[in-house]
């Protein structure tokens, strides 16, 4: 059935009454002013339905608070309405990664508008692995994001193997099987910092790299290759063993000691570069003046290191959307693509 326009919302009345006794769909349909199939679609993906349909009908469920019946429709659908948020990391990246934080705070929501629940699930190890695959398999979750895979991790090919969708944010782990993924260019966002930073002057351009085992490790060390090509020299680039302000602030320590004469510096996450910034005070270099620094990603620390941190932004909320809208294609029986999203340079007092 085709979508229809949504009507003006009911009175209030309605939507009283439809309280008191329990609201159903038909009441939801009644008062947005669309056929119950529409409501069905919103609650299930909003597939093939307006925008402005969407909003009618979540503006009719919220004037009578009906709720979705998960169980009710699990019996029906043989699903259970949850996604895993699955995080290959430490569970004190999530709360000290701003990056993580958001990226959980915006899928939670962008799924609860859908119905759908998402459940926070940690696979640093291979217990916690295990515990991931048990659910997979047992039908606890319609659908996988996996969140800061590193290569090498298995979890990626065992959850392939299932028939359990899954998406990667980022990329997925190489030597691995080609699951969809959605993330951020960080490649390109690498390039568009190095290239900056030598308009600004630059001649002994450096770089703390994240994780050589991670996509935002990989891509980003290659941007910055690209732009500088013979001239990247391998004592001027320094790896960090994690996304952390303690890994940043050794990494920096270091290349202070293989690269004494850097007169700029790209970090590859802002988290990195708060220790980065720290490492550079304490060996008494100044920022801009002797050196410049550049970071990626534009989280909430960005403008509130000292002095404000130059970066790559990278648009979160529209990578959550994405993955999001990819996985519940997947879902719902659909093929669907891997999608890299663009990144723009954000200048602050740094550079």
């Amino acid at each position: 059935m085709p979508d229809e326009a949504p009507a003006h919302p009911k009175s209030r009345g309605a939507a009283r009454r439809a309280q008191r006794r329990g609201p159903t769909m038909e009441d939801v349909a009644t008062i947005a002013g669309v056929s119950r199939g529409t409501v069905s679609r919103v609650l299930n993906g909003a597939h093939h339905v307006s925008a402005a349909s969407q909003q009618a009908v979540r503006e009719a469920m919220r004037q009578t608070g009906y709720v979705l019946n998960v169980n009710a429709r699990s019996l029906v659908t043989k699903r259970s309405g949850a996604v895993a948020f699955v995080l290959s990391e430490p569970p004190d990246r999530l709360f000290e990664d701003p990056v993580l934080g958001g990226l959980l705070r915006h899928c939670t929501q962008l799924l609860g508008g859908r119905g759908r629940s998402l459940m926070l699930m940690l696979a640093g190890t291979p217990e916690e692995r295990d515990r991931v695959l048990v659910f997979a398999r047992g039908g606890h979750v319609d659908g996988v994001l996996l969140v800061s895979m590193h290569d090498g991790d298995p979890l990626a090919a065992a959850l392939a193997a299932t028939d359990v969708p899954v998406v990667v944010c980022g990329r997925a782990p190489a030597g691995g099987p080609p699951l969809p993924y959605v993330g951020a260019d960080d490649r390109g966002g690498a390039r568009l910092m190095t290239q900056y930073l030598l308009g600004r002057g630059a001649r002994r351009p450096a770089m703390v790299a994240g994780p050589g085992d991670t996509a935002g490790g990989v891509e980003r060390l290659a941007g910055f290759k690209d732009v500088l090509g013979r001239r990247a020299n391998r004592r001027a680039i320094v790896s960090a063993a994690a996304y952390s302000i303690e890994a940043g602030r050794e990494a920096m320590s270091r290349l202070l000691r293989t690269c004494p004469d850097l007169d700029a510096v790209f970090v590859a996450s802002d988290l990195l570069a708060v220790g980065a910034l720290q490492a550079l005070a304490a060996a008494g270099r100044r920022v801009p003046e002797d050196v410049l620094v550049g970071g990626f990603d534009d989280s909430t620390i960005a403008a509130a290191t000292t002095p404000p941190l130059t970066t790559v932004r990278q648009p979160l909320s529209q990578v959550a959307e994405e993955l999001v809208e990819v996985l519940l294609e997947l879902i719902g029986g659909r093929t669907a693509s891997s999608r890299v999203l663009p990144t723009t340079l954000v200048r602050r007092e740094s550079a």
